[in-house]
């Protein structure tokens, strides 16, 4: 499909319903829902519901066994969706060097799961998912002579949900309204820095699970699968962005204009200040009892310079030599990160979500996630109830590190093994 984000700007691209993202899905908790997904490219699909509890045949995963929705044809999708908050659907297949396909493409939107009981402390609530267009492979100085660097995604546009920045509607709110932000980073490889001048975000919830201690921030950091669920008090009336930190990004589409009511004006854009982003923020500073074992995980990277892609290992193998995570129902495992490489990794578990216990050596409690960005030459360590048997594949949600190497399996003691595919065509 072709859709414009701008005047003079159309996307090619796949996406879901004819449009970018796709619908915002509302699914109550615990209620049984099904979904048709209809495939009308010349390819096998998958559809990811992440951050739910998902059974393996509806997760969307080719290495845990979910059946393929095969070209031309459909699938039907039924399960229970929980736990509540803001999750979100995308493509789950494997891409490689074909920028075409997964999650560089539309095919993305935002699910809100709805608790049985919802007090809204909130006037308006606005459903953001950021995204990057037109994907090409680069190395950082531009693959002139002599330049021998590894080839890394770029972009030349962005969008926040259906337009890039200036081209769509503004969101409209009021002086005195307390807006709830659900944001979605469905970007396939960058982290996006987010900011509002005027005004701070009060985040109560990370990946949909409410935080132990919300606190209000300048500005948002969100890797590739985050979510962050943040109020914010309209209090500063005026016209302004609310954007991308860098001024790239924005400038070519990363930001939405917030439009107070009756004032007019062009947008304003000030700098945020510099700052480091800190999940320990949102926890309790507390230590995390002893758990029932200790699983290492070591994420190292294969240069491979000379305009290639570079590969990735954990614990020393890529994906699918990769040995599984073992564990065994209802036990309380410590999964300790340790990046020894040179770039950020957020990494993910299908199924489950976990608690973030330690980062970069200052512990916490209280802040559960399921993609957890991990900082480079740095550790951080989650605790993890393994209390959803079955395979459940866990990766860097970077698709060009997922692809290279970067997965493996959580896997059930005593239960089959996942299929030897690994989606790879």
């Amino acid at each position: 499909m072709d859709v414009a984000i701008a005047p003079k700007r159309t996307i090619r691209t796949v996406g879901y319903n004819g449009s970018f993202p796709g619908p915002v899905l509302r699914f109550p908790e615990g209620r049984t829902v099904t979904v048709d997904v209809v495939n009308n490219t010349a390819t096998p699909e998958l559809v990811h519901w992440h951050g739910l509890f998902t059974p393996i045949d509806a997760d969307g995963s080719a290495e845990e066994g979910t059946p393929m929705v095969p070209a031309h044809g459909q699938r039907r999708y039924s399960f229970e969706p929980r736990p509540s908050g803001t999750r979100w659907y995308h493509s789950h297949v494997y891409a490689g060097r074909n920028l075409h396909r997964s999650t560089y493409t539309g095919q993305y939107g935002v699910l809100i799961i709805e608790p049985r009981q919802n007090p809204a402390r909130y006037d308006q609530e606005i459903p953001l998912a950021l995204h990057g267009w037109n994907p090409f492979l680069s190395t950082h100085g531009g693959g002139g002579e002599g330049d021998e660097s590894s080839l890394e995604v770029h972009y030349d546009a962005f969008s926040v949900n259906s337009h890039a920045l200036g081209a769509g509607e503004p969101v409209r709110v009021r002086e005195g309204q307390r807006v709830l932000f659900r944001i979605v980073n469905a970007n396939a490889t960058l982290v996006h820095r987010l900011a509002l001048p005027g005004h701070k975000f009060l985040v109560v919830a990370l990946d949909g699970n409410p935080v132990a201690n919300p606190t209000a921030v300048n500005v948002l950091e969100m890797a590739p699968g985050e979510r962050i669920d943040a109020v914010v008090e309209m209090d500063q009336p005026g016209i302004a962005i609310l954007g991308d930190a860098d001024d790239k990004v924005r400038n070519t589409g990363l930001g939405v204009v917030v439009e107070y009511a009756r004032r007019t004006g062009a947008p304003q854009w000030t700098a945020p200040p510099a700052g480091h982003w800190d999940y320990t923020l949102f926890g309790r500073k507390e230590t995390a009892p002893e758990p029932d074992g200790r699983i290492p995980l070591v994420f190292k990277q294969k240069w491979a310079g000379n305009r290639a892609v570079d590969h990735w290992t954990i614990n020393g193998k890529e994906y699918p030599k990769t040995a599984p995570i073992q564990v065994r129902a209802n036990g309380r495992y410590r999964l300790i990160f340790d990046n020894q490489s040179d770039d950020m990794h957020p990494v993910h578990l299908h199924r489950h979500s976990f608690e973030l216990v330690s980062v970069a050596g200052i512990p916490t409690r209280g802040v559960m996630k399921d993609v957890v960005d991990v900082m480079p030459r740095t550790k951080v360590e989650v605790d993890l109830v393994a209390d959803n048997p079955g395979p459940s594949l866990f990766h860097c949600h970077m698709q060009l590190h997922m692809d290279f190497g970067f997965m493996t399996m959580l896997q059930y003691a005593d239960q089959p093994a996942p299929p030897s595919t690994h989606g790879h065509e």
